[in-house]
C-alpha cells in the first residue's frame, strides 16, 4: 500500500515537472529567456510562483532541465542512428544528417538561435560537456566496427571520433548552423559528411 502511494506521488511530481518544463520552454521560445520570469511560467500554468519553486529552485534550474531534456532527445537519435544494421559509413551519415535536421527543426527560429540555447552554450554547463563525451563514445564505437570490418583504415578510434566531431561541428552546433544556413560559400551537409568519411578510409 505504501509503495503504491509513493509511486502515485512520484508520478504526480513528474507530471508537474513536465508541465512546468513544457510551459517554460514555450515561453522561452516565444518571449526569450531573459524576458521570461518564474511568475510568467506560473501564470501560464494557472499556479502560484511558490508552487513552481516546490519543484525548481530557480529559473536557471528550469533552463538547465530543459536543455538536459533536449540533449537527451539528441542522444537518443544519435544512439539509434549508430546502432542501425547498416555499414559504418552509412551509420555516420545518418547520425550527422539526423543531428543537423534536429538542430534546424528544434533549435532555430527564423534563422536565429533560440536564446536559451545560446545561454546554455555560453555558460558551458557540465551537462553539455557530458553530452559531447557521450556522442564521441558512440561515434568511436562505430569507427571501431568500421576498422574491424576493413571499411576504415586502422587508427585510434577515440582520436578519430573527436576529429570527426570537430570536422562536422558546423552541422550540429546551433549558433554555427544558424550563421551558415543561408550562405552559399559553405560546404553542404552531404559534402562535409562525405569528406570526413573519406578521411576515415585513408
Amino acid at each position: 500500500m505504501a509503495e503504491t502511494i509513493e509511486s502515485t506521488l512520484e508520478a504526480t511530481r513528474q507530471e508537474n515537472v513536465s508541465r512546468i518544463l513544457d510551459a517554460a520552454e514555450r515561453l522561452f521560445r516565444h518571449y526569450g529567456y531573459a524576458k521570461t520570469t518564474v511568475a510568467d511560467i506560473a501564470r501560464d500554468l494557472g499556479m502560484s510562483p511558490a508552487n513552481v519553486y516546490r519543484f525548481f529552485a530557480s529559473k536557471v534550474e528550469i533552463h538547465q532541465a530543459i536543455c538536459g531534456r533536449m540533449l537527451a532527445a539528441s542522444y537518443q537519435m544519435a544512439y539509434e542512428a549508430c546502432h542501425l544494421p547498416i555499414s559504418a559509413s552509412d551509420r555516420l551519415r545518418r547520425f550527422v544528417e539526423g543531428q543537423y535536421q534536429m538542430t534546424v527543426d528544434t533549435m532555430l527560429d527564423q534563422e536565429k538561435v533560440h536564446e536559451m540555447v545560446v545561454v546554455a552554450i555560453e555558460r558551458d554547463w557540465h551537462v553539455i560537456e557530458k553530452h559531447v563525451d557521450s556522442i564521441h563514445a558512440l561515434i568511436a564505437d562505430v569507427i571501431r566496427e568500421g576498422i574491424a570490418s576493413g571499411e576504415f583504415a586502422d587508427q585510434d578510434a577515440d582520436v578519430a571520433s573527436r576529429c570527426f566531431g570537430a570536422a562536422t561541428i558546423s552541422l550540429c552546433h546551433p549558433q554555427m548552423v544558424a550563421q551558415c544556413l543561408a550562405k552559399t560559400n559553405r560546404a553542404t551537409v552531404d559534402e562535409l559528411v562525405e569528406f570526413t568519411i573519406r578521411a576515415l578510409k585513408k
